[in-house]
C-alpha cells in the first residue's frame, strides 16, 4: 500500500497538472458557447421584435394556422375554378352563319342556317328560308353536331363554322 501512495504522491504534479489542463480546455470552450449563445440570442431578439409575439414556438404555431387556412381558401378557389370551367364549356357561345339563295329562280341571299353551339356542338341551329311568297322558320336542336333531325348541307356548314371558333 505503501508503494502505491508513493506511486501517487510521485504522479501526483502529472496528474493535478493533466486536470488543470482539462479543466482550462473546458473553460475555454465554455467562454466560446457563452459567446455564441449571446450572439445567437441576439439574432433571435433582432428577429423576433415587433413581431408581438412572445416566442418562435407561438409564431410557428400561427404561421401553421394561418398556411391551413390558406390552403383551404385555395382548395375552394380550385373546386371553384372547375366548376366554372365545367360551367364554360356548357355554354352555347360559338356561333355559325351560313347566307344563302334557298330557292335558285326567285330571291337572293335572304335565306339562312345559324348555328349556335357549345365546346362539344351542342345547341341549336335555326335555318329560315325566304321566298317571294313566304318564310319558313326551322330550329333544330344539337347533340355533338348531330340533329334528330335532317340537316341540310347549309346547316352542316353553319354547324361546322360554329365549331371552328377558338
Amino acid at each position: 500500500m505503501s508503494d502505491l501512495n508513493s506511486l501517487i504522491m510521485e504522479q501526483l504534479q502529472w496528474f493535478i497538472g493533466g486536470v488543470m489542463l482539462l479543466i482550462l480546455i473546458l473553460l475555454v470552450m465554455a467562454i466560446t458557447q457563452g459567446a455564441k449563445l449571446r450572439k445567437m440570442r441576439r439574432k433571435y431578439d433582432l428577429m423576433m421584435e415587433g413581431s408581438g409575439v412572445e416566442n418562435l414556438e407561438t409564431l410557428l404555431v400561427d404561421l401553421k394556422v394561418q398556411m391551413d387556412a390558406i390552403e383551404d381558401e385555395q382548395e375552394q378557389q380550385r373546386k371553384a375554378q372547375e366548376m366554372l370551367l365545367t360551367k364554360l364549356q356548357q355554354v352555347k357561345g360559338k356561333v355559325g352563319i351560313k347566307r344563302y339563295n334557298a330557292f335558285s329562280d326567285q330571291g337572293s341571299d335572304l335565306s339562312f342556317s345559324f348555328a349556335i353551339v357549345d365546346e362539344k356542338k351542342n345547341g341549336v341551329v335555326i335555318s329560315a328560308l325566304y321566298s317571294r311568297d313566304s318564310s319558313y322558320v326551322y330550329a333544330k336542336p344539337l347533340a355533338a353536331g348531330e340533329s334528330t333531325y335532317a340537316l341540310s348541307p347549309e346547316e352542316i356548314e353553319a354547324i361546322s363554322l360554329a365549331g371552328q371558333q377558338g
